[in-house]
């Protein structure tokens, strides 16, 4: 079992987040490339996260928070809040603009924001697929009890159900929820996994897993989340993914070409706009 420490990372303006993929002795987990818990955080009244618009290609974002709120918008014309237990799928293919920021409800009098934002690698054969972004509700995912676990299925199969999120390979991306003395097996049905402590410590394997932490098993390898107190995990993965990916910026591609054409097609502001926003994140030197 390797275990992975997140390494901070400034987004701006002073919002730190912990990077936990992709890291030199880990690029993925699955289709999971990009891995970035952020929180929890307090913003007093008056202040709030400003993502400003920015370009994506290849790949799929995942944001799933579990305290505070984020307003979503794209160059596809959505507009969607996201809150806890929710799930924003936005599937970028041959490129998309968003922008990600605080309500102004919950800017006008603080809030406290904690959650995930990963990255899953679009399949060769859809990696050029057109944009898409789809809302999937808490109520609409698969949630239930098992002794003193609470799953929720954020993406992909696991436990012999499913989540409607929009998957394009197979995928595992599951909210467990531990209360003290509760345990959980490892799911078995994927070739990849992994899984981040968000509260903890939780033990498997023989090893305590810190808050924070970010453990990746073997194929193959079996075990159990056991909880001596209250303890919640993020598990993830599926299968590996069919061939090299390049990671650059907000750009992931099979092809380093394809990389430097988003790059010329955002300096000359070709990937699109969003309604109501005239800022951008400009291209890093």
């Amino acid at each position: 079992m390797l275990i992975l420490k997140g390494k901070p990372r400034d987004l701006g303006d002073g919002f730190m987040v912990s990077r936990l993929l992709p890291q030199i002795e880990r690029r993925s987990i699955g289709p999971f490339v990009f891995f970035d818990h952020f929180g929890p955080v307090t913003f007093a009244p008056g202040q709030g996260v400003d993502v400003r618009p920015h370009p994506h290609i290849g790949l799929a974002t995942v944001t799933y928070l579990f305290e505070g709120a984020q307003v979503h918008r794209d160059s596809l014309g959505s507009v969607q809040t996201i809150t806890p237990g929710d799930v924003n799928w936005m599937t970028a293919g041959r490129g998309i603009v968003h922008s990600e920021r605080t309500g102004p409800e919950l800017r006008a009098r603080g809030h406290l924001l904690h959650g995930i934002q990963s990255w899953v690698a679009l399949p060769l054969s859809a990696e050029e697929v057109a944009p898409s972004f789809q809302h999937v509700g808490r109520t609409e995912l698969p949630e239930w009890r098992e002794g003193e676990v609470v799953l929720r299925i954020i993406a992909g199969h696991a436990y012999g159900r499913t989540s409607p999120a929009p998957v394009l390979s197979p995928t595992l991306y599951v909210d467990a929820m531990l209360g003290p003395g509760g345990t959980l097996p490892l799911p078995d049905d994927h070739e990849e996994r992994g899984a981040f402590v968000v509260r903890g410590p939780v033990e498997i394997g023989g090893q305590i897993l810190e808050t924070g932490d970010m453990a990746v098993f073997e194929a193959g390898a079996d075990g159990e989340f056991h909880a001596r107190q209250a303890a919640r995990v993020m598990i993830l993965g599926g299968a590996p993914l069919d061939g090299h990916r390049h990671l650059w910026w907000n750009f992931v591609s099979s092809s380093k070409e394809r990389i430097e054409q988003a790059k010329e097609d955002w300096r000359a502001q070709r990937l699109g706009q969003i309604a109501g926003e005239t800022g951008f994140i400009p291209l890093p030197a």
